[in-house]
């Protein structure tokens, strides 16, 4: 990373997520500069004239439309760029289609920087995080998928809602791929430092049946489905646990978030991008956590595992 303290972000892509990471991201302070990039001039241009208007209410910063040539000098590059799963679509056909655009929005950036860390925010995530690492042959520490952030999220504010807790207290992580073969990671899952099955078992509400584990995790898998049937797409979520990750690459936190990255042995699995308990920096990805997880957590991760390497080999 740079040593001066002017955090540039470049945003490719100015839909729902690109557009409104902008706004989180100019709302959170953290940054001094954002160019926003989108095949798209004039909705690249809108959104800027929309953004700007806000700044006399906002720290300073500047806010443009950019072009790749704004890659040069980025701390950080968030790609949201490409396609959302269309009626009739599948998931392979999506993998597909976006991994096309991300090997060439790859090598765009590489015509101008190897140093940034790139976030990867697209859609199949981990297929694209792994794609943006091996179509141009970047440095894997340096590309981040926002991985099982959000979901992470949803799961401890729905078990936080369970057990009429702040979603602050609860504390579990969603591992794997960000889609249908995440897993939960129970074992490890506590509320105040209990373990959530010790802390149900001393909870005076024991009136409420206990937790249904099963439908907990199918409300955390399809919540995007949800939203999306309800309002077209999602994008405050996601771009607010993009604001957390860029939060914790610039200020250098060596924070543990559950996002992509390419694993290289770690839990039994080789090269596959997915989720996991990671330490990071503004160096990237500075540290995968290796935690204890249960003899069952442990098979369904590298089920997840198995499941994203055939759709590797299918795009391939």
């Amino acid at each position: 990373m740079k040593s001066h303290t002017n955090n540039k972000v470049v945003i490719i892509g100015a839909g729902y997520v690109g557009s409104t990471t902008a706004y989180t991201l100019m709302q959170s302070g953290l940054v001094s500069e954002i160019a926003l990039i989108d095949l798209d001039i004039k909705k690249a241009e809108g959104e800027v004239m929309d953004l700007n208007h806000c700044l006399s209410f906002t720290k300073p910063m500047t806010i443009k439309v950019g072009t790749y040539e704004d890659c040069k000098d980025a701390d950080l590059i968030i790609m949201t760029a490409g396609p959302s799963i269309q009626p009739g679509g599948t998931r392979l056909d999506l993998a597909k289609k976006n991994s096309t655009i991300m090997s060439s929005i790859m090598k765009e950036i590489v015509k101008y920087t190897r140093e940034a860390i790139i976030l990867v925010a697209s859609n199949l995530v981990d297929i694209l995080t792994q794609v943006a690492v091996e179509s141009v042959g970047y440095n894997p520490k340096k590309i981040i998928g926002s991985g099982t952030v959000l979901d992470s999220a949803r799961f401890r504010y729905m078990l936080s809602q369970h057990c009429k807790v702040d979603a602050r207290n609860v504390h579990g992580y969603i591992l794997g791929e960000h889609g249908d073969s995440e897993v939960a990671a129970w074992s490890l899952t506590n509320i105040a430092g209990s373990p959530l099955d010790n802390y149900c078992q001393n909870c005076n509400a024991n009136q409420c049946g206990g937790i249904d584990k099963q439908a907990i995790l199918e409300d955390v898998k399809n919540a995007g489905y949800h939203i999306i049937d309800r309002k077209v797409a999602t994008y405050y979520g996601v771009s607010t646990a993009i604001k957390r990750i860029t939060e914790a690459i610039l200020r250098n936190e060596h924070s543990i978030l559950t996002v992509s990255s390419l694993l290289n042995g770690e839990y039994g699995i080789n090269n596959i991008a997915m989720s996991v308990p990671t330490i990071v920096s503004s160096d990237g990805i500075h540290k995968i956590v290796e935690l204890n997880l249960s003899q069952e957590e442990n098979e369904l991760l590298k089920k997840s595992g198995d499941k994203l390497k055939e759709i590797i080999d299918y795009i391939n």
